[in-house]
């Protein structure tokens, strides 16, 4: 976080330079999308705490100042409570609602398999009649799941949907009944008696406000409506982003009293976590989110294929076969960016990376291209590919010659880092993850990205024709797309 940045190298945090700390904290809650309310109180707190004499003797009050923050974001967004709450041996009815657009419908299918994986039978109930698109999407996660969904397309009555769904869960022995409510663009009236109806012929054992994190400010005033008008007990966030919007947690915790269950941090459908604020809070900081990287990767990835790797390293070898199978490996815990959010110390090169426009996910799928037009001997060995066979290669992967040499360059020393971090504990590996991501952010050239321009070197003239060409293509589809056509 900037603000706390600024206090850094102070002898001692006196109040003077300790309030301009916190008036940038203000800032960067507000710019989270933390409601102005819950800023105000938060930093009053923060205030009255790190003003305490006892900090202001510490020799390092920076840490003590960070320390505080973090300790209050925790106990504001917590206590938590990932228990669904489950009747044993009896049916548990879920009911979700929210706003049009938050994600109730994808929200009932992770819950879904979230429920398969405890071994447990669900029935998802399509009760949104407002949307038709609802029924059929909620089919589809069904039919992908292999779980079984109530609707009935020709009622315009929720309850009668939900009733319905209730007795058909008793006759197929269903441990848990899912319901997908109707949603609005807006909050309003309607909407709400029809939520009031069904959690009173329901009587659902626990009803859910899912709550599209992006919203910002709008998703305090959603938060507010459905407290007042049902009687919730637990909040879904759904796209989660790492830490660019922790503010609504902040928020709508706050408003509700009413614990965080899990968030969505992602399309597919085990992209369902359980919400935890300490983690979310070292996020909001910049800290890093190891643990729930490490729990993803544990549950997600090879286990065969990274040990066979770890094997190859602990011989001193990486290829360029190994980064692109790491490559594949990380694709499958989701975008780059939102990987880099994970690690202690690699904020700034993702702010980085948006500095320099680079898509990071693209980035990554062209370096494969241009790794997988290599031979076998070319990715064991890069320090073979001369000037005939990077225009081999380049032809292949559809970039310039350039380019080719830029990666081979930035894999060299990557090779030898690699091989250096073989033999080191965790600890010492994080480090020097830490100094590398130091280290591109003062020199980004040092990345594997595009070439730059007066980089490498000089293109021949059939090159720059054809980089001519592909401009002038693209120049062309931007113009299009303003026209509308």
């Amino acid at each position: 976080m900037s603000a706390i940045k600024t206090l850094r190298g102070k002898g001692r945090l006196t109040e003077s330079n300790m309030r301009e700390g916190l008036e940038l904290v203000k800032q960067s809650l507000l710019e989270a999308d933390v409601s102005l309310p819950v800023v105000k109180d938060f930093t009053a707190k923060i205030a009255e705490e790190a003003l305490g004499e006892n900090v202001l003797k510490l020799l390092d009050p920076t840490e003590q100042l960070v320390k505080i923050v973090y300790e209050h974001l925790v106990g504001l967004m917590g206590p938590v409570d990932h228990s669904l709450h489950l009747n044993k041996g009896g049916l548990t009815t879920l009911m979700l609602c929210g706003l049009q657009g938050s994600g109730k419908t994808t929200t009932c299918g992770k819950l879904g398999n979230l429920l398969l994986k405890r071994k447990l039978k669900p029935l998802l109930v399509a009760a949104d009649l407002q949307r038709p698109a609802a029924i059929d999407q909620l089919e589809i996660l069904g039919k992908t799941l292999g779980v079984p969904v109530h609707t009935d397309r020709d009622s315009k009555d929720p309850v009668k949907v939900c009733r319905d769904a209730a007795a058909k869960a008793k006759q197929l022995g269903v441990d848990v009944l899912i319901l997908d409510t109707a949603g609005r663009l807006h909050i309003d009236e309607e909407l709400m008696k029809q939520l009031q109806n069904i959690e009173k012929e329901l009587q659902p054992d626990q009803v859910y406000f899912v709550v599209d994190a992006m919203t910002g400010q709008d998703a305090v005033n959603s938060a507010k409506a459905f407290n007042e008008a049902l009687e919730l007990d637990g909040v879904i966030l759904t796209k989660l982003d790492g830490d660019s919007r922790g503010g609504a947690a902040l928020s709508v915790k706050h408003i509700t009293g009413v614990p965080i269950k899990y968030i969505g941090t992602g399309e597919l459908i085990d992209n369902l976590e359980e919400f935890h604020p300490d983690r979310l809070a070292g996020r909001i900081l910049g800290m890093g989110d190891m643990l729930t990287l490490i729990e993803q990767a544990t549950e997600k990835l090879n286990k065969e294929e990274l040990e066979k790797q770890q094997e190859r390293l602990k011989r001193g070898e990486f290829t360029l076969d190994d980064f692109r199978s790491q490559m594949g490996q990380a694709k499958r815990l989701g975008s780059f960016s939102k990987l880099l959010s994970f690690i202690p110390g690699m904020g700034q090169m993702t702010q980085m990376m948006g500095e320099m426009n680079v898509d990071a996910d693209k980035e990554m799928q062209r370096v494969g291209g241009i790794i997988d037009s290599m031979t076998a001997e070319e990715k064991r060995n890069p320090k073979i590919i001369d000037q005939s066979r990077r225009r081999r290669i380049a032809a292949g992967a559809g970039v310039q010659p350039q380019a080719v040499a830029e990666i081979i360059k930035s894999f060299l020393p990557m090779q030898e880092m690699m091989k250096s971090m073989s033999s080191m504990n965790m600890r010492d590996q994080m480090s020097a993850i830490q100094s590398m991501s130091s280290m591109m952010a003062k020199n980004p050239t040092a990345n594997i990205s595009a070439p730059k321009k007066g980089t490498g070197k000089r293109l021949t003239a059939q090159e720059k024709a054809e980089a001519r060409k592909k401009r002038e293509k693209e120049r062309k589809k931007r113009e299009k797309e303003k026209r509308g056509q």
